[in-house]
């Protein structure tokens, strides 16, 4: 393996139970979610991940980390074969990637503080320094330190997104996974969190995995993009290659569907 390679995955494939169908032998029958996936991150870099409702971009996203099961292939993180590692073997690992979720007032506990919910995963690992590295982790999302004794509820999506980045980066990982995170926001905020993470990526040396439908938030973060069709790549290059000369009629589809900035400039 490369030694710029942070993650590796060949043949990744995963099948997770149709739990509306009828059972076969007391068994829910397996769907196929992802169908042979080939993927490179190179250390620092930004891998946009983009395709419709059920490409499979979510479930790809979690299987990397190891929170959903491959059903086959192999996933290697910095040149280690993590694809069948217990609990156990995974845990001093799970510190190196962190995820950030689409929805932050499901993932934030509204009943403890900002500066708890930063705490607590450091807490898990065992940090030293949590009160100073809370700080830290807020001057870096641009939060203002005494946010820390705020309630989610308090906060703008915009702003709460935001605690979800600093309570991902406070554990000081290599790799992250944003899955969606401005999704829900408006146009000002999206533009902030995207901000914010293009800063990390530089500052902090970050290597990070983009999942999104929207391919005009893509373009403005990612290096490279792969575009995932029913569980299948169709199309994965340079982010300027992939915009400028898509090889599959699916991604000039997504292409087609970015809105116009103005709409003068439709062909008409």
């Amino acid at each position: 393996m490369d030694a710029n390679m942070l993650f590796s995955a060949r043949g990744l494939e995963v099948a997770l139970p149709d739990m509306a169908a009828k059972p076969v032998f007391g068994r829910a029958p397996l769907i196929p979610i992802l169908k042979g996936i080939d993927l490179d991150i190179a250390r620092g870099s930004v891998l946009g991940i983009v395709g419709g409702s059920g490409s499979g971009k979510s479930t790809l996203g979690r299987a990397l980390l190891r929170l959903i099961e491959p059903t086959a292939g192999t996933i290697l993180f910095d040149g280690r074969d993590i694809t069948h590692l217990d609990e156990a073997a995974l845990r001093p690992i799970r510190r190196r990637m962190q995820m950030i979720f689409q929805d932050p007032m499901s993932s934030l506990n509204p009943r403890r503080r900002v500066g708890a919910i930063i705490a607590d995963p450091m807490q898990l690992h065992g940090f030293d320094g949590i009160d100073g590295r809370i700080d830290d982790a807020l001057d870096h999302v641009g939060l203002p330190r005494n946010f820390r004794h705020r309630y989610p509820h308090e906060l703008s999506g915009g702003q709460r997104q935001r605690v979800g980045i600093a309570r991902a980066i406070a554990l000081k990982p290599e790799f992250i996974l944003a899955d969606e995170i401005v999704s829900g926001l408006d146009v000002s905020s999206q533009a902030q969190v995207l901000n914010v993470l293009a800063e990390l990526v530089k500052e902090l040396g970050l290597t990070l995995a983009f999942i999104s439908h929207d391919l005009s938030v893509i373009r403005r973060l990612c290096d490279h993009v792969m575009v995932l069709q029913r569980g299948v790549i169709v199309d994965y290059g340079e982010a300027d290659r992939v915009f400028e000369a898509p090889s599959a009629a699916y991604t000039r589809e997504l292409l087609d569907a970015i809105p116009l900035p103005d709409p003068r400039q439709a062909n008409w």
